[in-house]
């Protein structure tokens, strides 16, 4: 391939992964990888003086979405210009004083105040025009509302979300939903349409720079003075030519053991005058520049790679080697993601590998050094011996099981009944449910309403006695009053989340046997039911579930699901069609608008109040049906708007 071709191909791969990295898709390469490829690029466009529309080198942050107001930005939010080399630091200095902070892995976000009220904060996006997250940056956990100050003021700060509470919303996730790092979280809360979503989840904000307001001569004393004004200020020190190399290294030791994930320092001049005479380049300010972290690796070799089966039967695969030191602690496997992973790194037991730690947190394979490719992903399943099958989903191949009585899948198919937003029973964790399958005190989670049969066996296990077993029992008593919507949710059903088990009992007024009787048809004229939930529901329930269900029904008194009243959408009805942004998908859209006191259907009629389509120019059938009948056609973003209707 000439040096054109290759050019191009490495923009559309860095494109790619770029949007999965900000939109918390599925991870299609390593950061190593990534960096690997993004240094590649630039060398050959220096070299060719090629450089192709759309080239990562060029753009700023992320697309925006359209279903998040865009807000112009006054000035340009640059990127930085980055090294990896302390004497690059050195040279940067001259005889000059500079600020230097942690590089928090955030998402950036500019918090506008008047008046001494918080009243709007918009994303940085793609440096020219952001998102407007008010609604959200309202619920942040520790970003002022109000202050002192009471001149317009704009403050730059990085939104975050901290290890411990990124492992919190984890474990109550479904494992094949949980996000892959803390960025991917934040990103995906931040620009969630419903702030009751990012209430539940604690956001942080660190205040980095002041863009518009209050007289200072020096950068570090504005971030004194927004401390002063209640802000939390991103962690930093002043340093010159002879103080930086030690001040990195503490920042760093600092970093492995903290509860942020950071990917480096930004180094920028103290002197606020000196820094705007230095003005930009097209991408970058010349008054700082970003240190990126010297991923510490080490070489180690591939024992094996062990896929693990969830909950629905992807079968995640996960790299073993030769426990190796790094960061200050032993490492031997590290999560490979997805098949398209493995078959990207060419891996084989044996090769010789090296790894290191993403954000100095997390184990990541960084190259595979003998590429033997000899990894053939399982036929059948590791933990039951069944058939498995690959699907392919854009540029991500995943694995899957798809015998529902895996023994694994049993386990985390318990598990995830019992869980919060299921039948929430406390006391079940993965490592009790574990062991009562071990032994046989469960065979499926019918059987968790027939655990006092084993009362004596139970408090005679090691870990248990009388107090536990008694808490089991009452919260399992506990849970039998529930609402059918957490019922069916709790079963497992693929596809189905809370928010789609909402509807379907919505549709189906609470009516379990409708539901079980239900044909796809029907089912497809749920709003956001697209064709896999239609199948999965209807397939669920032609099998072993639907005697599985009733068996726990007969055990539990289901709740009526609460009507909204009186919302924003009291009296509207809607039809939803199109891709969503911001929403997960229809499903969760829809139920936005019934909680909001809306009705949601599948065709435009003359009884439709708004088509929901972020395409609103597109000729779909749907639209077309629109504007025969008048209906007005929204996005989104008009959808969620506070002004909504007025």
């Amino acid at each position: 391939m000439d040096k054109a071709g290759r050019i191009k191909e490495l923009v559309a791969l860095l494109n790619e992964a770029n949007k999965a990295y900000y939109n918390g898709d599925n991870i299609i390469m390593t950061d190593f990888e990534f960096d690997r490829l993004y240094d590649e690029l630039v060398s050959l466009e220096s070299e060719t003086g090629v450089v192709l529309d759309g080239s990562p080198t060029q753009n700023v942050g992320y697309g925006v979405v359209d279903s998040l107001q865009k807000v112009p930005h006054g000035t340009k939010m640059l990127s930085l210009d980055k090294t990896k080399e302390v004497e690059r630091l050195q040279s940067f200095l001259g005889d000059m004083q500079a600020v230097l902070s942690l590089k928090l892995d955030g998402l950036t976000v500019v918090a506008r105040y008047e008046d001494g009220e918080l009243v709007q904060a918009v994303t940085r996006g793609n440096g020219e025009v952001g998102e407007d997250i008010t609604h959200n940056a309202l619920v942040f956990n520790n970003l002022p509302k109000k202050i002192e100050y009471k001149e317009r003021l704009m403050v730059r700060g990085e939104a975050v979300i901290s290890f411990t509470e990124f492992e919190r919303i984890n474990s109550e996730m479904d494992e094949d939903t949980q996000y892959k790092n803390p960025r991917n979280l934040t990103s995906g809360t931040v620009r969630q349409l419903d702030s009751r979503i990012c209430a539940k989840r604690k956001v942080d904000f660190f205040a980095l720079a002041i863009i518009t307001g209050g007289e200072f001569s020096l950068k570090s004393e504005s971030l004194g003075w927004l401390a002063q004004q209640g802000f939390a200020v991103v962690e930093h020190s002043i340093v010159d030519e002879n103080s930086v190399e030690d001040m990195v290294m503490e920042f760093k030791n600092k970093a492995v053991n903290g509860n942020y994930a950071t990917d480096g320092l930004v180094l920028t001049f103290d002197d606020i005058e000196y820094s705007d005479g230095l003005g930009a380049t097209s991408k970058f300010p010349r008054d700082s520049i970003a240190f990126k972290w010297a991923d510490e690796t080490a070489e180690t070799v591939l024992r094996e790679i062990e896929w693990s089966v969830s909950r629905t039967g992807l079968i995640n695969p996960i790299a073993i080697f030769e426990p190796v030191d790094i960061e200050g602690t032993t490492v031997e496997r590290a999560s490979l993601h997805n098949v398209s992973i493995v078959e990207e790194l060419e891996l084989g037991v044996g090769d010789r590998i090296t790894v290191y730690k993403a954000n100095m947190i997390i184990p990541q394979v960084a190259e595979n050094l003998t590429r033997s490719g000899m990894t053939t992903p399982p036929e059948i399943c590791p933990v039951c011996g069944a058939q498995t099958e690959m699907q392919v989903v854009g540029a991500v191949k995943t694995l899957y099981c798809m015998n529902i009585g895996c023994a694994a899948q049993v386990v985390r198919g318990i598990t995830h009944y019992v869980s919060r937003d299921a039948l929430n029973i406390e006391g079940l964790s993965i490592q009790t449910v574990e062991r009562f399958v071990e032994v046989g005190f469960l065979k499926d989670f019918t059987d968790i309403y027939q655990l006092e049969t084993f009362e004596n066996e139970i408090k005679a296990m090691h870990g248990f006695g009388e107090k536990s077993y008694n808490a089991l029992i009452k919260a399992i008593e506990k849970s039998k009053t529930v609402k059918l919507a957490n019922f069916i949710y709790g079963l497992g059903i693929n596809h189905v989340g809370l928010a789609g088990a909402k509807l379907l009992c919505e549709h189906m007024e609470d009516d379990f046997t409708r539901i079980k009787l239900a044909e796809k048809d029907e089912l497809l004229g749920i709003a956001g039911f697209g064709e896999a939930i239609a199948e999965s529901i209807v397939q669920y329930f032609s099998g072993e579930g639907a005697v599985a269900a009733e068996k726990a029904l007969s055990y539990l008194a289901i709740v009526k699901q609460e009507r909204a009243m009186g919302g924003k959408f009291e009296g509207k009805t809607f039809v939803i069609t199109g891709d969503t942004a911001m929403f997960k998908n229809r499903a969760e859209m829809a139920e936005y608008i019934t909680q909001n006191g809306g009705k949601v259907t599948s065709s435009v009629s003359t009884k439709t109040d708004y088509l929901v389509n972020n395409d609103t120019t597109s000729n779909s059938s749907k639209n077309k049906k629109a504007k025969e009948l008048g209906v007005e056609i929204i996005g989104e973003a008009a959808l969620v708007s506070d002004k909504f209707g007025v």
